[in-house]
């Protein structure tokens, strides 16, 4: 269950960012409240991961993915484009996220 957890938390801190955008420096009301609770949210649910992984882990996994996904939204919702030593930061991130989920042990398979 700590993935299910930790994709959860993912989940809502994408949305909570998008929403962060949308917001307008929280001078628009509903994506004010979205961005406010999609981080509640994400924050209840990486609590949850913090019981059994290390915080390290946890945030290197959570920021990490969160980047990655809200480059891509950046890119194909708001038309923020890409350079490419952004590109290549951001696979860097990814092949970060996958070594420490395929090959540590302190995750915990």
């Amino acid at each position: 269950m700590v993935y299910v957890y930790l994709v959860v938390a993912v989940i809502f801190e994408v949305i909570a960012t998008s929403a962060l955008k949308l917001s307008e420096g929280f001078t628009r009301l509903w994506p004010s409240l979205v961005t406010i609770g999609g981080y509640s949210i994400a924050f209840f649910f990486l609590s949850l991961t913090l019981k059994t992984m290390p915080v390290g882990i946890v945030y290197a996994l959570w920021s990490g993915t969160g980047i990655v996904l809200i480059a891509a939204i950046g890119y194909f919702a708001f038309g923020q484009r890409l350079d490419l030593p952004a590109v290549i930061g951001l696979a860097l991130i990814i092949a970060g996220v996958l070594i420490v989920n395929l090959f540590s042990r302190t995750v915990g398979h």
